[in-house]
């Protein structure tokens, strides 16, 4: 059983899905958790289900966390958003806000908690990452960018951090029940001229070998186990959780 007794945890995009189910996990096994979260209202009232604080943040707006300093033990980057579309039509603005969120913004929580997690030897950096780190799928070309970079971002952070006592990993779902995968079944849909009840089987489903989606509360186990003491020798890791749609 992982103990985080007396840590502190920051779980970004913390009131629904797969950070909520993060929240809950990490609060069990005794850590105090900050939800993050551009909803205000949701973060409170999952702070308030887990015990812990709310963070109500915007975090494309990365010019405001350029000089933010954190004292938390464990950080898990997972906010994120989506957006279904070809190149040639792909909104340039969108692109950048899904870069902004999903590797500016985790670049700029590690830059302001390493200080302290130097101070103590101890850090534990948690990259929502996904299958689509590692593999591209057409007409995601930002997210799939992001979680590439994010990627990368968290190996040069295991290799800084190893000396120190911090390590940092990627988690790697595929297409996981949660609101971010529901939204887009109705975008797939369109690009790929199929009707929405096909998206799942047809679309989501149709590179693994495990014929269903993540469920946010497996996702929360593994990052749980990371975030503990026994997982110290584990660092510039991604770990697949994508029902061997990788292995291809």
């Amino acid at each position: 059983m992982t103990d985080l007794t007396g840590r502190r945890a920051l779980v970004t995009g913390g009131a629904s899905g797969i950070g909520a189910a993060c929240t809950v996990a990490l609060a069990k096994a005794g850590a105090h958790v900050i939800v993050a979260d551009l909803n205000g209202d949701a973060a409170r009232a999952q702070a308030e289900l887990v015990g812990g604080e709310a963070w109500q943040v915007d975090l494309t707006d990365t010019a405001a966390l350029a000089d933010l300093s954190l004292d938390v033990d464990v950080i898990v980057n997972n906010a994120g958003i989506q957006h279904v579309n070809p190149i040639e039509t792909f909104d340039p603005v969108m692109f950048s806000r899904i870069l902004d969120l999903m590797v500016e913004a985790p670049f700029l929580l590690v830059r302001a908690a390493l200080p302290k997690m130097y101070e103590r030897s101890f850090g534990r950096i948690i990259n929502l990452s996904s299958v689509h780190g590692l593999r591209a799928s057409p007409y995601k070309s930002a997210y799939v960018t992001a979680k590439h970079g994010l990627e990368g971002f968290s190996k040069v952070t295991a290799l800084e951090g190893g000396a120190h006592g911090v390590t940092s990993n990627c988690v790697n779902p595929g297409y996981v029940r949660t609101p971010l995968v529901e939204k887009q079944i109705a975008d797939q849909a369109k690009v790929h001229g199929i009707p929405e009840s096909e998206v799942v089987e047809k679309v989501m489903l149709t590179e693994s070998a495990i014929k269903r989606l993540v469920e946010p509360a497996e996702v929360a186990d593994l990052v749980l186990w990371l975030a503990g003491d026994s997982a110290g020798m584990v660092t510039g890791a991604s770990y697949t959780m994508d029902g061997g749609w990788s292995a291809r």
